[in-house]
């Protein structure tokens, strides 16, 4: 049986801090949840943690815009029915209206806060584009393709003006920090040699808010800065709360492919380009280019109504079957037609990084490949951003509020940041938590354990070979074979694997990789963004609902099925709603473990 580490191997914490309440993470959500705490909770001491500098998230990567009902022909219910033909009958619905409904006056109060958004000059009003699953023209933009670069200029600029927020840069989160009875406490987490705080410290808080972003660096190749190890879904796995539909991994369909020193190398594949990959963003596509093979052969031609504006899973899907028909490492994205003067207005930053690639999008195809882009998945939580850890919330990409179903709908996820973060603060509003404040809170449970970094490289390409845009069973069980060894292996040499922040990211990418790859075998259909070979189609009588994951007290994980009509509040399934389990045929109630998936 494999099994994962409770709490992180550390040093006990050298130093201490106390806050009412500690934000971790400095993206869109983060940020906002702050802001709007300090207005919504009056007095309240809040810290804001964050991994790099404040300005180094996957917010600023964000190139589409954020999509709301703001055009006059357009409406929230609209904009839902757009997000659930993308969920792909997995949405909660109720997340979903509270999304779309909300979301104008999220938006609004962003440009109040001082984001510049583009403008349409003959109408006045926001410049608005069209992507992938949106039936019309919804997407807001700021500089073109910098939506995400302007949007935490603004936030951030907001956070510097209130000297009330306590900033700690250059921190990993650790573990939660739980009292006797199980509520969140605060946190342990790491400085990395940046003033008196260096070191491991703890934050005693009465509530916890979780905005850590991803988990796209479990891949060998995504979009995701190298911030994003799934840190948040790791701490979160650790202190025993519920992680759901984690399978639900969107893979961009347009990232800039880039050849390796041989050539031949290319994301996702065997011997691929690793890290961070530059994104050729979808409003390319809502303004007319296209997606073709080295013939100039329309590659989405008669696979959807909507072609190359289709939902990101199918493009990636078909570009995946398009590229292993042919036996070609990428494909084109064909935006000549648009024009000189369209995509140097429109695409600043992604024709100057195709340029710095030496392809000019002017007179050349551009090279593409699908990427690791987005979790759908994640912490589990209910309309006010509570996990199913009393004190604990989370929002932004490593929550998983229902909204995004199988697969996020484009331009939804800052909207998504933007409308939770301020639920949260009204949450917040009503009473802070008081957890016991034990003089030694309990750190976590069970027993530590480290990963050795070195294998990293090894975990993300397992990963992509194996539980990437295409999944078996049996590429499942090797990936599965081959974290299980990751756990057990030491250093050359022997002895056990040295504490800090390497193996702490290692571990917690290995922690995120195992709970995903054992979401994916239970799950025997493909569904949105969970493509199974061996189970071409999707099957709503057996496999409409949720893949819950969860460690126990020992590490052991837990992987059960819950139906898509059973309740959405946040406490542990119970036998009549876990119809299914890891390793085990429908109708079996017990929970299963990882080993059994693999």
């Amino acid at each position: 049986m494999t099994v994962l580490p409770c709490q992180l191997g550390a040093h006990r914490p050298g130093w201490a801090r106390e806050a009412d309440i500690v934000v971790i993470g400095s993206g869109i959500a983060g940020l906002t949840t702050v802001l709007h705490a300090r207005a919504a909770v009056p007095g309240g001491r809040v810290l804001l943690v964050t991994k790099a500098r404040l300005d180094e998230g996957s917010t600023r990567w964000a190139q589409g815009g954020i999509a709301a009902a703001l055009a006059p022909e357009d409406s929230p219910d609209d904009h839902l029915t757009d997000t659930l033909v993308a969920g792909v009958g997995l949405c909660d619905v109720d997340a979903v209206r509270i999304l779309v409904t909300e979301g104008p006056a999220r938006v609004w109060e962003l440009a109040d806060l001082g984001a510049s958004f583009d403008r349409d000059d003959s109408a006045g009003g926001f410049a608005l584009t069209r992507e992938g699953g949106h039936l019309r023209n919804r997407v807001v933009h700021a500089g073109g393709d910098a939506t995400g670069l302007e949007v935490e200029r603004a936030l951030i600029a907001a956070l510097r003006a209130d000297p009330g927020v306590e900033v700690i840069e250059h921190a990993l989160v650790l573990d939660l920090l739980l009292d006797a009875d199980g509520n969140a406490a605060g946190v342990t987490l790491h400085v990395l040699g940046e003033g008196t705080a260096d070191g491991v410290g703890a934050v005693t808080a009465r509530a916890v808010v979780l905005a850590t972003g991803g988990m796209g660096q479990v891949f060998a190749s995504t979009t995701n800065p190298p911030v994003s190890t799934g840190d948040g879904v790791a701490l979160a796995l650790r202190a025993g709360a519920i992680v759901t539909d984690l399978e639900f991994v969107q893979f961009h369909p347009t990232a800039l492919w880039l050849a390796g020193p041989g050539g031949d190398a290319a994301p996702g594949h065997s011997d691929p380009v690793s890290g961070q990959q530059p994104l050729v963003s979808e409003a390319m596509r809502g303004e007319g280019a296209r997606l073709v093979d080295a013939t100039g052969g329309a590659v989405m031609a008669g696979v959807h109504p909507l072609a190359d504006l289709a939902p990101r899973d199918v493009v990636a899907k078909q570009m995946s079957r398009v590229m292993a028909a042919q036996g070609v490492d990428h494909l084109y994205l064909d935006a000549r037609g648009l024009g000189r003067s369209t995509l140097l207005r429109r695409f600043p930053t992604i024709t100057a990084r195709c340029r710095a690639a030496g392809v000019d999008p002017v007179s050349t195809p551009i090279p593409v490949a699908p990427a690791a882009h987005y979790a759908s998945g994640g912490v589990r939580t209910d309309s006010w951003g509570r996990t199913s850890v009393p004190g604990l919330y989370a929002c932004g990409e490593v929550a998983c509020t229902g909204v995004h179903g199988a697969n996020r709908l484009a331009s939804n996820s800052l909207l998504e940041g933007l409308v939770f973060a301020a639920r949260i603060a009204t949450d917040l509003a009503r009473g802070l938590p008081t957890p016991a404040r034990p003089a030694d809170p309990v750190v976590g449970r069970g027993s530590a354990g480290l990963t050795d970094p070195v294998a990293r490289a090894d975990l993300a390409r397992a990963m992509a070979d194996g539980a990437g845009v295409l999944r078996s069973a049996e590429s499942l069980r090797t990936t599965a074979r081959t974290l299980a060894a990751l756990g057990e292996s030491r250093r050359a040499g022997g002895g056990t694997v040295t504490a800090g922040p390497d193996a702490w990211e290692m571990t917690n990418l290995r922690t995120v990789a195992t709970a995903l790859v054992a979401a994916a075998a239970l799950r025997q259909e493909t569904r949105g963004a969970h493509w199974r070979e061996d189970f071409p189609s999707a099957d709503d009588m057996a496999w409409r609902g949720h893949v819950l994951t969860r460690l126990d007290a020992e590490g052991g994980l837990s992987v059960t099925y819950e139906a898509a009509n059973a309740s959405r509040d946040v406490d542990a399934p119970d036998s009549s709603t876990a119809s299914r389990s890891a390793g085990a045929g429908a109708g079996s109630g017990a929970a299963g473990r990882a080993s059994d998936a693999a």
